[in-house]
């Protein structure tokens, strides 16, 4: 019996945001408008959207002893995910600071801080949690070699997903471990490589295939996802909604497919089931906050 449906490790960040007329240049200020800080960090947030839709949830990460960390904790435990393994200290807290212009785009820098420090170390010394999980997810905000770690640390059994982000070359024994690999347009070109990748996401999910994962889902925003394994690609349709903010929206797509996986689900129906939640969390504003329930996601359709 597992205590957990989704164990997610990765990364935990404060999004600190600010509205501005235009970027600085150089050596240049410029004034902007109130600071808004919001709990973010693609781990954090695929932990908040499993937990939101009811799956039994919990996230290795690590936080600082700080304000921000204060701030990711709270808002993990208010969505119901188990925080057990949430370590704190050895550096602050990350976070992303984020410009914002009028027409919508952003500038982002983000400072790893203490989701660099979430060492092989630390995942072994979890393996009671680890093998309490039906499915492990994890992305790429914290080391490869963490993740790298995980892979060999993993119980027989145990199911893992990977949203190789930000992407990088994998070793193939992280790529054989993922059950799906979870990638959208600009990740899939990156770990092909952008020359020659070409226009066919049915060509790049088959190609991803054949470096070695056991799966692949390619996420196409408006356009649906295609699932890709052994027994061929296969489409999934996008669901119409009036976008929003597609912040954090692939995050809630993954998180959702790997309890669905997890749960028993055909993978083309987990897909669907995500794509659901992800047009449902690009109804609203921000990441963790714009999250489903699945009472939300069934008002959606089938």
């Amino acid at each position: 019996m597992y205590d957990y449906d989704l164990l997610v490790v990765g990364s935990a960040n404060a999004d600190l945001v600010v509205g501005v007329e235009r970027r600085p240049g150089a050596g240049e200020t410029v004034l902007g408008g109130d600071l808004a800080v919001h709990p973010g960090g693609k781990g954090a947030n695929q932990a908040v959207a499993a937990a939101r839709l009811g799956a039994r949830t919990a996230l290795l990460a690590r936080v600082g002893d700080d304000g921000h960390g204060t701030l990711l904790l709270d808002s993990l435990r208010s969505a119901g995910v188990y925080t057990s393994a949430v370590l704190t200290g050895g550096a602050p807290t990350g976070v992303a600071l984020i410009t914002v212009d009028p027409s919508g785009d952003n500038s982002i820098v983000v400072s790893p801080g203490a989701n660099a420090r979430l060492t092989g170390g630390d995942v072994r010394a979890a393996g009671g949690v680890l093998g309490a999980a039906r499915v492990v997810s994890a992305q790429l905000e914290i080391p490869l070699e963490t993740v790298a770690e995980l892979v060999r640390s993993l119980p027989e059994g145990t199911r893992f997903v990977l949203n190789p982000s930000p992407p990088r070359p994998l070793p193939a024994e992280v790529l054989a471990a993922c059950d799906p690999l979870v990638v959208n347009e600009h990740e899939a070109r990156v770990l092909l490589g952008d020359e020659g990748a070409g226009d066919d996401p049915a060509e790049w999910a088959r190609r991803l295939l054949a470096l070695g994962p056991r799966s692949v889902v390619v996420t196409l925003g408006a356009r649906g996802a295609l699932v890709c394994d052994a027994s061929g690609a296969r489409a999934v349709p996008s669901v119409v909604v009036d976008a929003v903010d597609t912040t954090g929206a692939g995050d809630a797509f993954t998180a959702a497919l790997a309890w669905q996986l997890g749960a028993g689900a055909e993978p083309v129906r987990a897909a669907a089931f995500a794509a659901r939640v992800g047009a449902a969390a690009v109804t609203r504003r921000g990441a963790q906050e714009s999250y489903p329930t699945a009472a939300e996601v069934a008002a959606l359709g089938a």
